[in-house]
């Protein structure tokens, strides 16, 4: 059983600029709730207890919003807002434990994930990157529940994919199946390769890589093995291409959609779909959307 999860936090979010100047792009919210809120939420509906967060020291606001604060809950308490009150409470459920680690130094996200190693143990963990949401909304379990499970059954390496238009393919990592180039949502098959941003005729298939991982704690030795590439970074994708030659590995195809919070195009879609959503302001929001004038 999958029980710990390790969020990389640590980057600058210069895309968000002036934005993430002073707040992490993390915090920023969807409506009224920061997005690294419902990539933690994720998790722990897929049962993970223990919430890893690889941050640096300009990302405090992090760690703050996932820690008690007394002060607020007290005067809350006082004034008889209640539900205000079960709301804060809610962000960290009992049981849940969220452990923050420091990357002194950007040097990519494998060695962010290696700074996760301590933590982790000698067990296999997850690895959601807080920029994409996946959004299993009405759905008995989330893709991450389902990618743990295969991974529990197999033991194999679980790696998320979605399609992406053809004309996109040089914009992301992509995956070459054994046996084909069709998988259908919900389901797992044998990866051959992980092209980095292949060329349009040269993509071997549409299925893009997407941010969430269940590995093997064999990564780590793999990591600490791998040399820095471009931009003196350790790449996860040189870790996992070993790992694939050494044991193999699967794409898992996402049932959810996927909202790429990392650019503002993906935020702002992310916001249009959960503000429509929204027991409160939903039906309100649909109404200014629907009275804006055409341009």
């Amino acid at each position: 059983m999958i029980r710990k999860a390790v969020l990389p936090v640590a980057g600058l979010g210069t895309r968000f600029l002036p934005a993430s100047k002073a707040i992490p792009k993390e915090m920023l919210t969807l409506v009224d709730k920061p997005v690294i809120q419902h990539v933690v939420e994720e998790a722990i509906a897929a049962g993970i207890t223990e919430i890893i967060l690889v941050t640096h020291g300009a990302k405090k606001a992090i760690e703050d919003h996932f820690d008690v604060n007394y002060e607020l809950e007290n005067e809350l308490e006082q004034r008889g807002k209640i539900a205000l009150l079960n709301v804060l409470r809610s962000i960290l459920p009992a049981g849940i434990r969220v452990v923050s680690v420091r990357q002194g130094r950007a040097l990519g996200l494998g060695h962010a994930i290696l700074c996760a190693r301590e933590v982790v143990g000698n067990e296999p963990f997850a690895v959601l990157l807080p920029d994409v949401l996946v959004d299993n909304f009405n759905q008995p379990q989330t893709d991450l529940a389902c990618m743990n499970q295969r991974f529990d059954k197999t033991g194999l390496t679980q790696i998320l994919v979605d399609a992406v238009l053809k004309e996109r393919v040089d914009q992301y990592g992509i995956v070459a199946l054994k046996e084909g180039t069709d998988l259908a949502a919900g389901e797992s098959k044998p990866i051959k390769a992980m092209i980095e941003k292949p060329a349009l005729d040269k993509a071997p298939s549409n299925l893009a890589i997407v941010g969430r991982y269940v590995l093997p704690p064999r990564i780590f030795e793999l990591l600490a093995a791998t040399k820095p590439g471009a931009g003196n970074e350790i790449q996860l994708t040189d870790a996992l291409d070993a790992l694939l030659q050494e044991a193999g590995a699967e794409a898992y195809r996402v049932q959810g959609e996927t909202y790429d919070c990392g650019n503002k195009l993906g935020y702002l879609h992310a916001t249009l779909v959960h503000g429509l959503r929204h027991p409160e302001v939903g039906d309100g929001f649909r109404a200014l959307i629907n009275q804006l004038p055409e341009t």
